[in-house]
């Protein structure tokens, strides 16, 4: 049976935040789909957006543009029954004594504080039932010496994830984070292409090297995240909540 023939989010009003290119437009083309109604928000408002969803400006940095991104969704949609929040940023590498606080400032600006004002913009409009999702990363529950920022900012989120859903369940709202490993979206290709120069790898032979660090023996897709998207947006998954989903083809 077709994503379209079984409709699992048919009625349903979904918000994909960072929604325009990678992970989150996966999210939003599998939402629509599966039959929601919707809008995409992200810094410069999609090009690409499913068919019948609007795209809304909005930088999760700044408080006065989401207030007025969640305004616009209200008046579109009156309600929120899924919102996932795929907005985020990776910086270059760095280890702790190359660690940039202005950076450091700036990531968990994004990573951090943006998801949490992302749920607390939203909240208005959140209704009994729904199903809040946000995409965390495998260095939520893992280091890396690369990627100290980054890395403290995914750790925050989680923690986030996990505390709100023990706030908001008493009303019916869950609240669940996604774990990705590497993902060759065009974001990450980038950043491997600039870490070409020694010490680091070709972007083949980085894949490569990814792949083989995983059970399946390859990385996971965007597609296979926006799987485990529409799972926990979903009623099939109706009895969880504050949980970490990995998505990584089983990172060893």
């Amino acid at each position: 049976m077709s994503i379209e023939a079984w409709a699992p989010l048919a009625g349903k009003s979904a918000i994909v935040t960072g929604g325009s290119s990678g992970i989150g437009a996966a999210i939003a083309r599998l939402f629509a789909a599966a039959g929601a109604r919707g809008a995409v928000l992200d810094i410069a408002p999609a090009q690409g957006s499913p068919e019948g969803w609007r795209a809304v400006a909005a930088d999760v940095r700044d408080d006065a543009s989401l207030t007025a991104a969640f305004e616009t969704v209200r008046v579109e949609l009156d309600r929120i029954d899924v919102l996932v929040a795929a907005a985020g940023i990776v910086p270059a590498w760095s280890g702790l004594a190359t660690l940039d606080l202005v950076e450091w400032d700036e990531v968990l600006q994004v990573n951090a504080r943006g998801v949490a004002s992302t749920l607390l913009q939203a909240l208005p409009l959140v209704g009994e039932g729904a199903s809040l999702v946000v995409i965390a990363s495998l260095n939520a529950w893992r280091g890396d010496p690369n990627l100290i920022a980054y890395t403290a900012s995914k750790h925050a989120v989680l923690g986030l994830v996990r505390s709100v859903a023990l706030d908001l369940g008493s009303r019916g709202i869950r609240v669940n984070a996604i774990a990705p490993g590497p993902v060759a979206t065009d974001a990450m290709v980038g950043r491997m292409r600039r870490r070409e120069a020694p010490p680091g790898l070709p972007v083949d032979e980085a894949l490569a090297a990814a792949a083989r660090q995983t059970a399946l023996g390859r990385i996971a897709t965007v597609d296979e995240v926006a799987g485990a998207a529409l799972f926990l947006a979903s009623d099939l998954s109706s009895g969880v909540t504050g949980q970490l989903l990995h998505v990584d083809a089983g990172i060893r």
